[in-house]
């Protein structure tokens, strides 16, 4: 089995896609995966969040609380340490990031057992307030990473920051590289030589490009995210928000990731998408449970 290797011309009609008995938008039924970000905000970097693995575990409790399925969590050099502490207090579904990292500093995520590692599909270039960020990704790294999600039984995430984002992932699924689902986080308003606008129009043709049957996660820095993030909802997807992505709640005050996933799951509810759990998430992604994983470990 391998990610689907249909072109994504359909999605169109699929956006529109109503329920013929009572008009009720279909993915009103979908669950909802809410992935948590509680991490040092690049824009922001005087904004709070967690700097211990005791912090990090605590506010991963109130992310799952609020209704949260994934955390996504930077830990270099003490990733066996934070995803081992992570896996003992929760059964959310642990995603290691910092991409832009050679392999070698990686090793630890694909020997603790983490469930995802976050890859980029394309290069770094990121302009952040105290950092710029410039690092190639060539394809044979991709490669690279897919025999070691194999052999350690990890999910890859795969970063799509435009169009040349997908045409890599295209070239994964063309020679049978990932397990499907293809999980992917689809990154908006991030600055930087890799930037893409937050528009609704950016999202749509950005889906377009996809396969139909990927699972798709929505970034948004900047003021526009509220909007993209409804529209991802509405339209069936999922989406990522935390001290990381976005640190301001709707007043445009600064907030915990806690409290930004709460103000998701308000929206959710009044667009009539339904939370997913821990457990409902990692049977949308291909994930197995958190004992099977220890258990492989």
């Amino acid at each position: 089995m391998r990610c689907s290797d249909h072109e994504g011309s359909g999605q169109g009609e699929r956006l529109q896609a109503r329920d013929s008995q009572n008009g009720r938008n279909m993915y009103r039924d979908v669950p909802l995966i809410i992935t948590a970000t509680p991490n040092v905000s690049w824009l922001y970097p005087e904004v709070r969040y967690p700097r211990t693995i005791e912090a990090l575990v605590q506010e991963a409790a109130r992310c799952q609380a609020a209704g949260a399925a994934i955390l996504h969590v930077h830990a270099e050099a003490q990733w066996a340490e934070t995803v081992e502490a992570l896996q003992s207090a929760s059964d959310m579904i642990i995603q290691c990031g910092m991409s832009s990292l050679p392999i070698p500093e990686r090793m630890d995520v694909f020997h603790q057992g983490a469930d995802m590692i976050s890859v980029i599909a394309s290069h770094h270039d990121e302009a952040f307030s105290e950092v710029d960020v410039h690092v190639l990704h060539p394809r044979e790294e991709l490669i690279e990473y897919a025999a070691l999600a194999r052999a350690y039984g990890v999910k890859l995430e795969m970063e799509i920051w435009h169009a040349g984002s997908a045409w890599n992932l295209r070239y994964m699924i063309d020679r049978g590289l990932l397990e499907p689902p293809c999980f992917t986080s689809l990154f908006f308003g991030w600055p930087g030589g890799t930037w893409s606008p937050p528009t609704v129009e950016e999202y749509l043709s950005r889906i377009r490009v996809l396969p139909l049957d990927a699972v798709k996660t929505v970034s948004a820095m900047g003021g526009e995210q509220l909007q993209l993030l409804a529209t991802a909802i509405a339209h069936g997807d999922h989406v990522r928000v935390g001290t990381e992505d976005h640190p301001f709640n709707r007043a445009g005050e600064h907030a915990s990731t806690h409290e930004l996933v709460a103000e998701i799951v308000e929206l959710a509810s009044a667009l009539g998408r339904p939370i997913a759990s821990p457990a409902e998430a990692r049977t949308m992604v291909g994930l197995p449970g958190r004992k099977a994983v220890r258990g492989a470990a």
